[in-house]
């Protein structure tokens, strides 16, 4: 009986400290399906920005990586983190802003394919459809598995239709 106890205190020490870490915070290496890039806990301000952007707290997902970017912090990861500020103005359909943070991130990492599917999805946003394929073209050359660039195509290609669609009645 002593031994079990033993046993589960024991437990409860080795175990306790990683139960206790903040969930939710992914590691350096674990691969997004979306168009946030997640980035190490290497800046603390920058994951838990990345996290909040991940469950569309884009508010404090802008307040959190802003916050991050004013410390000292390595270029592919200030890249990643402008391409975050990207996703969520244009999630919040701010278009501009947007293409700002994703330009101003593909000229510190131009090979970030998240950048330039975010800045696709802005100029979609401001109907500049030209300009999104063009950087559609670039993210998937990039990453031609990205799951996201084949919807992002779909939609421009149906608001495209769309302008174009002419009813006639015939008599």
């Amino acid at each position: 009986m002593v031994r079990i106890a033993v046993c589960g205190m024991v437990s409860c020490l080795m175990l306790g400290p990683a139960f206790a870490q903040r969930q939710g915070i992914p590691e350096l290496t674990q691969e997004q399906a979306d168009s946030r890039t997640v980035l190490g806990v290497t800046n603390e301000y920058l994951a838990a920005g990345a996290e909040a952007l991940r469950l569309k707290e884009y508010d404090e997902g802008i307040r959190l990586t802003k916050l991050g970017l004013e410390r000292p912090t390595a270029p592919r990861d200030r890249a990643a983190a402008l391409s975050n500020l990207c996703a969520a103005h244009a999630a919040k359909n701010e278009p501009d802003t947007a293409i700002q943070y994703c330009t101003e991130s593909i000229g510190i990492n131009d090979a970030n394919w998240h950048a330039y599917s975010n800045r696709a999805y802005a100029y979609y946003l401001k109907k500049m459809f030209d300009e999104a394929d063009v950087d559609l073209d670039k993210a998937l050359a990039l990453n031609p598995s990205a799951r996201q660039m084949p919807q992002i195509r779909g939609m421009m290609n149906e608001r495209r239709l769309r302008g174009r669609v002419t009813t006639e009645e015939h008599q």
